[in-house]
């Protein structure tokens, strides 16, 4: 089974309040971005071979574009102490597969149904990974939801969208929202969801810069002092998007372009360009612009990782 896990943005983040348990009440706008993938392959059963399991559709219009029709030559095979071997090609997974979002994933669905997974005899991730990380984009949470609905299929577990919520929730604040794969309003820590009326996008383009330096999700934590926004987000939303600049905030945004002054100067070359709006995703370190019309990006994307697409 392949499956093609893609990013998101966030339109307007709040950092409302710190909790008990560490973590922070938000408020935000998930927007899935679908042109942007990485691909997981999930292999079960003794031979592990390529007829194990099935594409999956979960590609807009089942059309390729630029998501890969076969996973290109694993490298790096790793097995864990507990017999999941996961390999990965494409950007480097720098971390030990203990820690990778999709072994996580893989270990809470074999927690609780071991019957499927000792059947399957043996499972093999592979990743290709194509969205940046650090990127304030979701990619390793794409990636790691990608996982519980693969197993979820491939290994009949039975469990609904709802059911698997739970588990999503445990892997990260922002897992739950590629459950759903359409515009969300996230409260909570990020895993509260609700459908949030926002401007018609289809046919803005998105213009996506990520630049090579990384930003430490718990650092851009300690630089915000949070505060109840002058507006609820969903009001600004209903905005026209052209409405947004100045009132659509992302609050990590002004310690972060203090700290790295670099994003705000990208956010200034994306107006530059033309964006009715920018702003940072996320944490960060990426930037997008929301575009009337397809931008001249190329002096940007010989200095950074771009990615374009029309929404």
């Amino acid at each position: 089974m392949i499956l093609f896990p893609h990013c998101k943005i966030n339109l307007g983040l709040h950092i409302l309040a710190r909790r008990p348990d560490g973590y922070h009440d938000i408020e935000t706008l998930f927007y899935p971005v679908r042109g942007l993938c990485d691909a997981v392959e999930i292999l079960a059963g003794p031979d592990n071979g390529p007829d194990n399991g099935h594409d999956s559709d979960n590609r807009p219009g089942k059309t390729p574009g630029n998501h890969p029709e076969t996973i290109p030559g694993k490298t790096g095979e790793r097995e864990t102490d507990d017999g999941i071997t996961f390999t990965s090609t494409g950007l480097t997974v720098d971390c030990p597969p203990e820690k990778n979002l999709c072994v996580r994933a893989c270990r809470l669905l074999r927690e609780a149904f071991p019957e499927p997974f000792e059947k399957a005899r043996g499972l093999r991730l592979h990743l290709h990974k194509r969205i940046p990380f650090g990127a304030g984009l979701g990619g390793g949470s794409a990636d790691a939801t990608a996982v519980l609905k693969g197993l979820n299929d491939l290994l009949a577990l039975g469990l609904t969208t709802e059911g698997l919520v739970p588990y999503a929730a445990r892997l990260g604040s922002d897992t739950v929202f590629f459950l759903h794969d359409e515009p969300m309003l996230g409260t909570g820590r990020g895993e509260r969801l609700a459908p949030c009326p926002v401007p018609d996008l289809a046919g803005w383009w998105l213009l996506l810069v990520k630049p090579d330096v990384g930003v430490s999700t718990a650092e851009a934590y300690s630089l915000v002092t949070p505060r109840s926004p002058r507006r609820p987000l969903p009001e600004i939303l209903r905005l026209p998007v052209e409405a947004w600049r100045g009132r659509l905030v992302n609050d990590f945004e002004a310690p972060l372009f203090g700290k790295l002054p670099l994003l705000g100067e990208i956010e200034a070359d994306l107006y530059r360009l033309g964006a009715a709006y920018a702003a940072l995703s996320g944490s960060g370190s990426t930037l997008f612009g929301l575009f009337r019309e397809k931008p001249a990006a190329e002096g940007l994307s010989v200095k950074f990782f771009t990615h374009i697409e029309r929404l």
